[in-house]
């Protein structure tokens, strides 16, 4: 039986954002970004409204990993970076269940990577909130796969020599069919994509820029300070032209085969030489485009960037295995076992 199907059957609810809380206290450090992320994190499932019985919250280590503690849901606290293999386990054989794996950026893309990468190569019917502050901060300040060349830290005194992963860049490789991002202090647009990532059937990666206040404050000042975000991000809605600026006067067009930012109504362009975002649109050519500006030349990329259908792997396992009950009169463990040649022993 589907999640769809289970949840019709259920009498109707009305959840509100306490319902996902539990009695814990929150310790993570003041004015760290996971406070606002789990603060998204309950409202998005009030406004799903799927009981907190049929939800599971799922991490492997790290600072951000700790949020299982704070949720009145199912929630298992993992090891380092196999929240994606338990969660994956999990949801094949819970696939009524809605399931949210919560890493960090080294939980999931070092340690986790390869299990990252293969859940989404799966399209796993998950919920993956990827926070990336550019740091280790439960181990106190070691570079991450996602520092960028030449940050100083820790481990690294001397500057890093490494070229960092970019997530988007690791889920279009992998074929991934949701991509989206926020900024810890986006509120409404957080809560967009969460929302948006549970309704999409199959592997969900929801990248949010965090700000850790102790060992990188400030690692996303560049496109988050008030002065310059709105000119430095830009807010994907799909069906919408891609516009951005202080005073939405700017938009993104095609420039043979890259991308441009350009001031519409200066050098001749228009409104109507602004692109329209399309997020179900199955070649990734531009989403992965979109997904790779960074701030400088382009603004970075908040909202729902790739959204498109693919069959899950939990569903087309469940279908093989009612396949074969109906092929082979299977209706337990115990038919298959003795379907080959068995020997009683005396």
């Amino acid at each position: 039986m589907d999640e769809k199907n289970i949840q019709q059957q259920e009498p109707a609810q009305h959840f509100v954002q306490r319902d996902y809380k539990n009695d814990q206290t929150v310790r993570w450090c003041p004015g760290c970004g996971n406070h606002a992320i789990l603060n998204v994190l309950h409202r998005s499932m009030a406004e799903l409204g799927i009981p907190p019985h049929m939800t599971a919250v799922i991490s492997g280590i790290g600072c951000s990993s700790r949020l299982p503690y704070y949720m009145s849901t199912y929630a298992f606290h993992t090891i380092h970076g196999r929240g994606g293999a338990v969660a994956s386990g999990f949801k094949t054989a819970n696939p009524e269940m809605t399931v949210w794996q919560v890493s960090g950026d080294g939980d999931c893309l070092a340690i986790g990577g390869n299990h990252f990468i293969h859940e989404v190569r799966r399209n796993m019917d998950l919920n993956l909130l990827l926070l990336n502050n550019k740091i280790y901060g439960l181990t106190k300040g070691q570079y991450s796969p996602t520092s960028d060349r030449g940050f100083v830290s820790k481990s690294s005194p001397y500057g890093t020599v490494e070229d960092p992963f970019v997530p988007a860049e690791l889920v279009f490789g992998a074929r991934g069919t949701f991509f989206a991002r926020s900024i810890d202090m986006e509120l409404k647009i957080s809560q967009e994509i969460m929302v948006a990532a549970v309704k999409h059937k199959g592997m969900s990666v929801c990248e949010i820029l965090q700000n850790c206040m102790i060992f990188n404050d400030g690692i996303h000042k560049f496109i988050t300070d008030k002065e310059h975000r709105a000119d430095r991000t830009i807010h994907l809605v799909h069906g919408e032209k891609m516009v951005f600026g202080k005073e939405m006067n700017k938009g993104i067009v095609q420039d043979g085969f890259g991308l441009k930012a350009v001031t519409i109504g200066e050098d001749g362009y228009t409104m109507d030489d602004v692109l329209v975002h399309d997020a179900h649109c199955e070649n990734n050519f531009l989403h992965q485009q979109l997904a790779m500006m960074n701030g400088t030349d382009l603004p970075v990329a908040l909202g729902v960037i790739r959204d498109v259908e693919a069959p899950s792997y939990e569903t087309c396992v469940a279908q093989q295995v009612e396949e074969a009950k109906a092929k082979h009169g299977f209706s337990c463990l115990r038919d298959v076992i003795l379907t080959g040649d068995t020997w009683e022993v005396k």
